[in-house]
């Protein structure tokens, strides 16, 4: 039987338990595409003194998944509110930066759990468009958002000399 898994809002104690998803995150990406995401060397290190202040930030949701049974954190999610240039009615915005969900207990609903307690919490707090991008390689997570009745927005284009 699948492990059960519950989402609730992160603590600074769980920050140490997501770093090592944000490497893994940063790494796919990489792999994905490193022109595109030339991550920083010192990226965990700047994480791990921004994750911290988005578990207090009213401006932020900071989530994270964990076992039921192994209280293990096993996901995240991490978002911020922003604000939109001002050519647009909307003036501020949503933005998921990242969401992970480890490998063994991916099929689970948890990614879709994730996505869905954000972006309600997000509407919680006044926002009416909320947006994030994904890796031209993450046919999955275009795939989740669709079912969860997202739509694509932009497509990036890029150039890099």
């Amino acid at each position: 039987m699948p492990a059960a898994f519950t989402i609730r809002p992160a603590t600074p104690a769980d920050v140490p338990a997501v770093l090592p998803m944000v490497r893994a995150i940063c790494d796919l990406h990489l792999e994905w595409d490193p022109q595109r995401f030339d991550i920083r060397p010192e990226v965990v290190d700047m994480y791990a003194s921004w994750l911290p202040k988005r578990v207090s930030d009213p401006d932020s949701v900071f989530l994270v998944a964990e076992n039921t049974q192994s209280r293990r954190v096993v996901a995240y999610v991490v978002a911020t509110i922003e604000d939109s240039i001002p050519i647009y009615w909307t003036p501020r915005c949503g933005w998921i930066h990242d969401a992970w969900v480890e490998p063994s207990h991916r099929k689970l609903g948890i990614a879709s759990a994730l996505i869905a307690d954000a972006v309600a919490r997000l509407r919680a707090k006044g926002i009416t468009q909320i947006r994030g991008e994904t890796a031209v390689a993450n046919e999955a997570s275009r795939a989740l958002l669709k079912n969860l009745g997202w739509r694509e927005g932009t497509i990036e284009m890029m150039i890099q000399f």
